[in-house]
């Protein structure tokens, strides 16, 4: 059985704090916001892909920091709108997406936060995300970050990253049945077709080459990883 990565001994959840007890706390605390999407991920994986990783992610990542955290629940929609295609998706437009965004943060920098931070979970999120952080970050004057929780790296769609993270994590939420792979689809086509996500039917790699070993070793590098990017951000 996986064990979990995280206890509630060093991070506190927003939803199970009363208005009294996140009064007190948000002036010296760190609020972190997790974004997700809720869309297909190929036939194989469950479509709260995106904002399952996120969450978890964020959480033991905040507990292993050490600082003084409190994280929300995380949004579960985001700006999924390429995945329509297929269905299976939930989504919101771009002008609704960024207004949600800003609306969330201008309500933690109302309850108090002066540190907010934002740890996506869904490439389609962030160019949007950005945006967000800049604009309330200049309005409210507050101390305000954000990152997708891959780094640099590009985990792709559906493919080896993401299976195996859910491997390690909800092995009963991915399928990867014997008729899965589709010999019709096309990995190499170009990024800037129309039909993109179509031609490659909605995974960007093989996801048979992802592992449990693999997943748990990237969620360690990854909580590692983040954690510290964290205690920087409240050491600014």
């Amino acid at each position: 059985m996986f064990l979990e990565l995280y206890s509630m001994g060093g991070m506190r959840l927003f939803a199970e704090m009363n208005r009294e007890q996140l009064r007190a706390a948000a002036p010296e605390s760190l609020a972190i916001l997790p974004i997700g999407a809720t869309e297909q991920h190929g036939p194989h994986l469950a479509t709260g892909m995106d904002f399952l990783t996120v969450e978890r992610i964020t959480r033991a990542a905040a507990e292993r920091s050490g600082v003084e955290a409190i994280v929300t629940p995380t949004l579960p929609f985001g700006s999924s709108h390429h995945h329509l295609v297929f269905g299976a998706t939930l989504s919101l437009g771009t002008e609704t997406y960024l207004a949600v965004l800003k609306d969330l943060l201008n309500c933690l920098v109302d309850d108090g936060f002066r540190q907010i931070f934002v740890v996506n979970g869904h490439g389609g999120n962030q160019d949007l995300m950005r945006l967000a952080v800049r604009d309330v970050r200049r309005e409210r004057n507050v101390l305000l970050g954000c990152a997708a929780y891959w780094g640099p790296r590009g985990p792709g769609h559906a493919g080896e990253w993401e299976t195996s993270l859910m491997m390690a994590a909800r092995p009963e939420l991915i399928n990867l049945s014997a008729d899965f792979w589709n010999p019709e689809r096309e990995p190499d086509c170009r990024q800037d077709r129309p039909d993109f996500w179509k031609a490659i039917d909605g995974y960007t790699d093989d996801p048979r080459a992802a592992s449990v070993e693999r997943g748990e070793a990237l969620t360690e590098e990854i909580v590692t990883e983040l954690a510290g990017i964290f205690r920087d951000f409240v050491m600014k």
